[in-house]
């Protein structure tokens, strides 16, 4: 029968909670952000491997995502922080509209509900 107590080899929850602890709010925020912009990039075909792994239907999901993020932590970040992350994010909603072969009208984009409408 499994032991099923974590072992002195693997990393346990508390090491990782320690960690964490060590982590400003504002980074663990910036990162998630950097972390969805990323995603929605690849989604949206805008790496060099373009359009290997080009889904408009996750790229909406990610760019919803990060503008909810973005709306919610926006007081909660510096305009340092906040103003690079809401450049990104439209240019990431401008990129989802022009790989639309069939364009979301001006507020139905992804996350347009948290930013208004985006024009190019």
């Amino acid at each position: 029968m499994s032991d099923a107590t974590p072992s002195s080899e693997t990393p346990g929850f508390d090491d990782m909670a320690r960690d964490i602890a060590e982590v400003p709010a504002v980074e663990v925020i910036v990162t998630v952000a950097v972390n969805l912009m990323s995603a929605a990039a690849v989604k949206l075909g805008l790496t060099e491997d373009g359009d290997k792994h080009k889904d408009l239907d996750e790229a909406r999901k990610l760019v919803h995502a990060l503008a909810g993020l973005l709306d919610a932590s926006t007081t909660e970040i510096s305009s340092f922080h906040a103003a690079p992350l809401r450049d990104g994010l439209k240019s990431l909603q401008l990129a989802f509209r022009e790989a639309s072969l069939v364009p979301d009208e001006p507020g139905q984009g992804p996350g347009e509900k948290y930013t208004g409408p985006v024009f190019g």
